[in-house]
């Protein structure tokens, strides 16, 4: 979403390096230079850098992220409030419905899979695992819904602008005046649908998640085949244990708030 101002070109190449070994499963240096715009010599330089520092790996002449991702990635998650203070509460929604459940925020304008947990009959292992590898568009989701309804207007209309409202299914929401009118329904009831709108026969229930100063930081949802989760359970069921998840949430993290600033005082 923001642009750099001064934005430094070598390392804005070594992140386009980095994607396309990712895109990739991993390629050789002919093959990055038909994606990056340099020279061999230019991508084995950056390539080699990199490997100096643990962030590629080279094998039989091609190269992949290294393990160094791994502990980067451990680290931001495990220092993001959200997950800290949610993940035990989404695995006990995961226990009570039986499906999966998904723990959710935004960042730069796209949804980002903290943390997902598996019930006893969840679907769908395979994908749900690779979505925690993208991010994704927010418009499509019942977390990213429930978290473009309590963003501030401004923020949700140039999430919008950039991305654009692309379609997964014939039920995702395509136009600016019909995603308006589920935000503002969302906003009143407090939690949002997903009605086969990123996968066909898959439904998903979401409730945002707010901190102290009433500011949302992300969203948990369950989903499951449509025909386990039928309208009763759509619309009422659900929504009220996605909704009262999201709230032993909030109060872990302004408790862990809260005990910090008395730990400072003492």
């Amino acid at each position: 979403m923001k642009t750099a101002k001064n934005p430094v070109q070598a390392v804005a190449l070594t992140t386009h390096i980095l994607q396309a070994l990712k895109e990739k499963d991993g390629a050789g240096i002919t093959e990055l230079e038909d994606t990056v715009d340099l020279s061999k010599g230019a991508i084995h330089n950056h390539l080699t850098t990199l490997e100096e520092n643990g962030f590629v790996v080279k094998s039989d002449g091609i190269y992949e992220l290294g393990l160094q991702f791994l502990i980067f990635g451990e680290y931001v998650r495990n220092h993001n409030d959200l997950y800290v203070n949610g993940k035990e509460p989404t695995d006990a929604l995961a226990d009570e419905t039986g499906e999966y459940a998904h723990l959710s925020t935004e960042q730069h304008g796209q949804g980002i899979k903290l943390y997902k947990s598996k019930g006893d009959q969840a679907v769908g292992t395979r994908y749900q695992q690779t979505k925690l590898q993208k991010p994704e568009h927010l418009h499509h989701t019942a977390t990213g819904k429930a978290i473009l309804a309590f963003l501030p207007q401004e923020e949700a209309d140039q999430i919008i602008d950039h991305y654009g409202l692309p379609t997964r299914t014939e039920n995702t929401i395509s136009t600016r005046a019909e995603l308006n009118e589920e935000l503002e329904t969302i906003a009143q009831r407090g939690f949002a649908c997903n009605d086969e709108e990123e996968v066909e026969g898959i439904r998903a229930v979401g409730a945002p998640v707010r901190d102290r100063n009433d500011r949302v930081i992300g969203a948990v949802s369950v989903s499951a085949p449509v025909r386990r989760m039928p309208d009763v359970q759509f619309y009422e069921t659900l929504p009220e244990k996605v909704m009262k998840t999201a709230n032993v949430i909030e109060a872990n993290i302004n408790m862990a708030k809260k005990s910090s600033e008395l730990r400072d005082r003492m």
